[in-house]
């Protein structure tokens, strides 16, 4: 397993949170530079980062928000974010290739979890792609279904954790 640190984002980090976007999802599905400048200003407090030698190489990240599944404007519209809401949303969880199946993206997912029940949120919610189901039920979500998101013109589904 590698040696990594879990911190908040930086707004130096923001090159480097948009690369490992890049390298980990398709261009309809990434966000870009200029989303990721909006969250990280918006809602720090709700995204980390994994650094390894001095380099981001992972990232998870999404608003607060009282509703108990993403839509596709929260990807957009990082003032949809609640401070104090109920529920921790993911928008991204990301891991640069290299660094992949070495337990960064279990690790950041721990930590996220972690954080919001200290924040006294309800759970977290996330949408995923079919083949990723068992990934996220292993965390405890659970499978509401094909999401009504058609984010990037996949095929998406709900993904619930309730403390």
């Amino acid at each position: 397993m590698v040696e990594i640190t879990i911190r908040a984002v930086r707004s130096d980090d923001l090159d480097a949170v948009a690369a490992v976007e890049a390298a980990c999802f398709p261009p309809a599905e990434a966000a870009d530079r200029e989303a990721f400048g909006r969250r990280i200003e918006a809602f720090p407090e709700c995204f980390f980062v994994a650094i390894c030698e001095g380099r981001v190489i992972g990232l998870i990240n999404g608003c607060a928000t009282d509703e108990k599944t993403i839509r596709d404007e929260m990807f957009a519209d990082a003032n949809l974010h609640k401070k104090g809401g109920c529920y921790q949303s993911i928008f991204g969880l990301a891991v640069l290739p290299d660094y992949q199946r070495q337990e960064v993206a279990a690790r950041l997912m721990r930590h996220l979890i972690a954080d919001a029940e200290r924040q006294g949120r309800r759970g977290l919610i996330l949408t995923c792609k079919e083949r990723l189901i068992p990934y996220y039920e292993k965390f405890g979500y659970r499978n509401l279904g094909v999401s009504a998101s058609v984010h990037g013109g996949a095929v998406w589904y709900d993904m619930l954790l309730e403390f």
